[in-house]
């Protein structure tokens, strides 16, 4: 099974514990088999693996979000990096192209595309392999496109909605409708309508045949290369509105699209994370604190308490989805400094690990002193630069990954306006080692 996952978002549903590098999908909130903490990104990884433990996983993402991904899922995980973003279809076209160019998949093999944070069963993935075979060169009968249709269970606003031909179970579609309101949404499922959770399969010789045709490229390097110079397009524009045959299955199991905290809350592992304490008066409350301060909650009815190094919310969980507007105001401000050299941003702050964001300015230059307790990692994400390790001095740019085992002296210099990702495995953030950045 050749399967890609779609992992973006700007984080801002989920504020204070996501933002545009650490999105909903990295928040460690779940538990798996052994009662350690996982996020959706680690859980869905996981269960692909058990489905299909020969599985081609490729994650699909911007630059912010590669350190992340190979930090949550190990070093060797296969990572397609949009260099700019430019809506699904290309993205979708340059981990196709990544697909057969660099992993090698045949043209003809079929490709499941999904989001990359569902929470769902193991039934699904059972479901998205099914999807795989439906879409290959042994169905005689398959469509150009295969859809996911998961069967609703209430009539939401929030989901676009498939309406299939017959209630088969594979059927071919009839017609696709945009997100209605809930009386409108309760007509459609009167009629046999499906939730469209963003699930579809193909063969990789079907959909490089429609991007020659919209995109102008000649393989996967190039398309990269020259990524900037594409159109914005999203899939549904490019591909499926232009489809006449269209196939949908049904799925039946488990599906969440944990997208507020009113969603969240309702799949967390435990009520409380972190420091907190709450009085016997307290109900139907969730808290998640990842501050190295305590939380005392007292009276709380059906709210949500979320406390990170970007801020803190206290929300009515009825309430949580309209966060939007708010955080736009405050985002960028949490934990952020500004010098002359460039600016540091404090992204995320956990026990083993810190995420920082740093810019910096062209002929600047930041020294670390060597940590014999702390692995660190950079990703470069925009900018030309160079980097000295314990005297070794290379040229870094987009993309590159830097390693620096602890006890290493290293060395990060700009040449142009750099930005680059940079992750504390070992230990949390120490108010003294701030001074670094004062070069």
């Amino acid at each position: 099974m050749n399967l890609i996952l779609l992992s973006g978002g700007s984080g801002q549903r989920l504020w204070p514990l996501s933002n545009n590098i650490r999105s909903k999908q990295f928040v460690p909130l779940l538990k798996n088999g052994k009662g350690e903490y996982e996020s959706m990104v680690q859980r869905v990884y996981r269960q692909i693996k058990q489905a299909d433990p020969r599985a081609n996983i490729v994650v699909a993402t911007g630059k912010r979000q590669v350190s992340t991904i190979k930090n949550q899922l190990g070093g060797k995980v296969s990572v397609c990096v949009e260099p700019c973003r430019r809506d699904t279809f290309p993205a979708i076209v340059l981990a196709c192209t990544y697909l057969t160019d660099v992993m090698g998949v045949h043209p003809d093999e079929p490709v499941v595309v999904c989001p990359v944070d569902p929470y769902v069963d193991d039934t699904y993935f059972a479901a998205v392999k099914q999807m795989a075979r439906l879409a290959g060169p042994e169905n005689p009968h398959a469509a150009n496109l295969t859809l996911m249709g998961i069967e609703p269970t209430y009539p939401s606003a929030k989901f676009g909605y498939i309406i299939p031909k017959s209630t088969d179970p594979v059927s071919r579609v009839s017609s696709f409708k945009e997100k209605p309101d809930e009386a409108t949404a309760a007509a459609y499922i009167a009629k046999g309508a499906l939730w469209n959770g963003g699930v579809f399969a193909f063969r990789l010789r079907y959909l490089l045949a429609i991007a020659h045709k919209q995109l102008d490229f000649r393989g996967f390097a190039d398309l990269q290369a020259n990524y900037g110079m594409q159109k914005r397009i999203s899939f549904d524009y490019a591909v499926a509105e232009n489809e006449p045959d269209i196939a949908v299955m049904r799925y039946a199991g488990q599906w969440k699209d944990v997208g507020t905290w009113n969603t969240f809350c309702e799949v967390m592992a435990d009520p409380a994370i972190g420091k907190v304490q709450m009085d016997e008066t307290c109900e139907n409350l969730n808290v998640i604190n990842q501050l190295n301060i305590p939380i005392i909650c007292m009276g709380c009815k059906d709210m949500v308490v979320a406390a990170s190094s970007d801020g803190i919310l206290v929300s009515d969980k009825g309430r949580s989805s309209h966060i939007k507007p708010f955080v736009e105001q405050v985002e960028g401000e949490a934990r952020f400094a500004e010098k002359s050299w460039g600016s540091f941003t404090i992204l995320d702050v956990q026990p083993q690990a810190t995420t920082i964001r740093i810019v910096l300015n062209p002929g600047h230059q930041l020294t670390y002193h060597s940590h014999e307790h702390r692995d660190e990692v950079w990703t470069i994400v925009d900018g030309m630069g160079r980097t000295v390790i314990d005297g070794d001095q290379r040229p870094v740019r987009p993309g590159d990954v830097v390693t620096m085992p602890a006890g290493v002296r290293h060395t990060l210099m700009a040449d142009t306006r750099l930005e680059a990702i940079e992750v504390q495995i070992g230990a949390e953030i120490d108010v003294a080692d701030k001074q670094k950045y004062e070069l």
